[in-house]
């Protein structure tokens, strides 16, 4: 079997941009989120949400490339050039380049609800066309593809909240299957007005305290947004990659799963309907937390999986925030714990009893 390495992560959210960013609130402990307006037939109402800066981009992207693109295809295209720059290599000419994008939700800012309004407005023979064409989740790919000179296969998967390991699998099988040498892989999910009203409608009043996922009784999630993106490499690489992809599964489960001597990285997310799920399945192992720094999002387990890489690189983990609130039986491992010769699998669980889990080893 090939060996596939991560070879570079572009991150950004709440907690910065760029994967140092990510570090450094990993290590420093807990982000606090910012106060969002809301609007609501009410006016305005406030919303506690860990929310992305998209001004590093205009530092890597012409201005007016940029005015013809949405809210989300910017989320999606500075991901995917940190990840290059992290990896070291020049973001034009990038021949037999896979790309493989996730999102739970798409593009929802100025695009698929503005078009579902224009219809409901002016008709199906008057809509806007822009609206139409970047209404489409792959647009996003299509406009880092024309950025970078990716010729290699394009794809977007959308399966909610196991969006990033349906699409990693994916990734995976065309480096195992030698269609490409490299992939650049990423999630990316934006907090748009819409999506931030119906979050409170769900939820009710909004929590506004710090996210204690692993009080899996308590609902403490906060919405976020960002994107993470990874330079997968099946080659011979001259630069020092972050770990090895071993394996990725999604599925079904009727009980708890075999994770066997992992330390898990959880993708709990404060989301009370999920928490009885994740204490049954870390019963009495090693585990970490990480979603308060980026918050609840379907594009959570990238942000798992750049931590885990991260994790795996230094030898030592992070600390988990909140842990003290931790409910159930476990080992949340203190920070600078050591991490010898570890396989960490990053575990999330979605509706209807379905779960991913991936698995990172060292290099």
């Amino acid at each position: 079997m090939r060996r596939i390495t991560i070879q570079g992560i572009g991150t950004f959210g709440g907690f910065g941009t760029g994967v140092q960013a990510l570090a450094q609130a990993l290590e420093k402990g807990l982000v606090a989120p910012s106060i969002r307006a809301v609007p609501t037939g009410h006016g305005a109402t406030e919303l506690a949400a860990l929310r992305a800066d998209l001004a590093p981009l205009e530092v890597l992207v012409q201005a007016r490339t940029l005015r013809r693109m949405d809210s989300f295809s910017k989320l999606a295209l500075l991901g995917a050039r940190l990840a290059l720059e992290d990896a070291g290599l020049e973001p034009a000419g990038n021949d037999n380049l896979g790309l493989v994008i996730a999102t739970g939700y798409g593009a929802t800012t100025t695009t698929t609800y503005a078009l579902m309004d224009s219809i409901s407005r002016d008709g199906d023979a008057c809509t806007s066309p822009i609206h139409f064409a970047n209404s489409m989740h792959n647009t996003a790919a299509a406009n880092i593809s024309l950025q970078i000179g990716a010729t290699g296969p394009n794809l977007t998967i959308s399966q909610f909240h196991l969006s990033v390991p349906s699409a990693l699998l994916t990734a995976r099988q065309w480096l195992l299957d030698g269609r490409v040498e490299r992939v650049l892989f990423g999630a990316v999910d934006e907090l748009s007005d819409l999506m931030a009203y119906l979050w409170m409608r769900q939820r009710g009043e909004h929590w506004a305290g710090p996210m204690a996922p692993l009080a899996t009784q308590q609902e403490t999630a906060i919405p976020g947004e960002g994107a993470a993106f990874f330079l997968l490499s099946a080659r011979d690489e001259v630069k020092p990659s972050y770990c090895t992809l071993q394996d990725v599964s999604t599925g079904r489960h009727s009980g708890p799963l075999a994770c066997g001597t992992d330390l898990l990285v959880l993708g709990a997310d404060g989301r009370q309907a999920f928490g009885a799920t994740y204490a049954a399945a870390a019963k009495g192992a090693r585990v970490t937390c990480f979603t308060p720094h980026y918050g609840s999002m379907p594009s959570g387990p990238a942000f798992d999986l750049a931590a885990a890489a991260l994790m795996l690189r230094r030898g030592k983990a992070y600390a988990t925030p909140a842990s003290e609130a931790c409910d159930f039986s476990a080992t949340v491992l203190p920070a600078d714990a050591p991490l010898a010769k570890e396989e960490i699998s990053c575990l999330t669980f979605a509706a209807d009893r379905g779960f991913g889990r991936i698995r990172l080893g060292g290099v």
